[in-house]
């Protein structure tokens, strides 16, 4: 199957791959460790776009270029020169709003499960961009860094709802309020990412791969379920999932998996 321009644009601030039924979405500042530019949220959410609107792409991966994974906001988009209205200049709820949180949000209602590749630093809104995505794997040496004590604000893009998702209270606490920063192998032992691989980008495709093979509402109804348990009850919950399930239940890939089943054959999902 031809995928056309598939080649990455090296001008872009984020770069775009097919390979098969996966999209690598790359990052690329290097220079700035991936730091986050208005730019480059405009451009990955064009990625984004160009992945949904691709019938044969199923799954997606978030990577770096270079050395780091993202370092977060970049700093410069703010005007901390001195002068009349600097507050306001400084002020880093606009971006926020207008661009961090579309970012986050967008992940989340992706139609296909996605897997970041930690090649390295992710600091800041960077560490919430990798927990956004359903699954990561990280270089051993990559490192989480909850950067934002250290400058006098708190957890964005998500942060200080997942940190606490994936690592419990104490462990979230801990990391935010110290800025300390926690190794891919630590950050797997503690649960925050799902694997380590010395190489993470040819892990997090390889992983993608498998799951581009798999029922993909299914994959998608679960990230939903999972993510937004936590904010209902238990008898709110099985309700929910009474309804996801009728849901699928009229899908093709529900079909095909319990004929598989049965017949005692491999099933072939088509993510429909």
């Amino acid at each position: 199957m031809h995928h056309p321009e598939s080649e990455p644009r090296t001008e872009s601030t984020v770069l775009y791959a097919a390979q098969g039924a996966v999209a690598v979405v790359t990052l690329n500042r290097p220079q700035a460790l991936n730091s986050f530019s208005r730019q480059m949220h405009h451009d990955l959410w064009a990625a984004l776009d160009r992945a949904e609107a691709d019938p044969l792409i199923r799954a997606l991966v978030i990577t770096g270029a270079g050395r780091g994974f993202c370092a977060g906001a970049d700093l410069s988009e703010l005007d901390f020169t001195p002068g009349p209205n600097r507050v306001e200049r400084a002020d880093p709820g606009p971006l926020i709003e207008q661009a961090f949180n579309p970012t986050a949000r967008r992940l989340l209602a992706l139609r296909m499960p996605t897997v970041a590749a930690v090649n390295g630093v992710a600091a800041g809104a960077g560490a919430s961009l990798a927990l956004t995505c359903d699954m990561a794997v990280a270089a051993p040496t990559a490192s989480f860094i909850q950067a934002f004590s250290k400058i006098g604000l708190v957890p964005d893009a998500g942060g200080s709802w997942l940190l606490v998702q994936k690592l419990g209270l104490a462990r979230a606490m801990g990391l935010a309020l110290t800025g300390d920063k926690l190794t891919g192998v630590q950050a797997k032992e503690w649960g925050m990412v799902w694997d380590v691989a010395d190489d993470p980008l040819a892990a997090a495709i390889t992983l993608a791969q498998r799951l581009a093979l798999m029922p993909t509402k299914a994959l998608v109804a679960t990230r939903h379920l999972l993510r937004e348990g936590i904010t209902r009850t238990l008898d709110r919950q099985l309700d929910e999932e009474r309804d996801q399930q009728s849901a699928l239940s009229q899908t093709h890939d529900y079909m095909e998996g319990v004929t598989a089943f049965l017949e005692k054959r491999p099933a072939a999902f088509k993510g429909e």
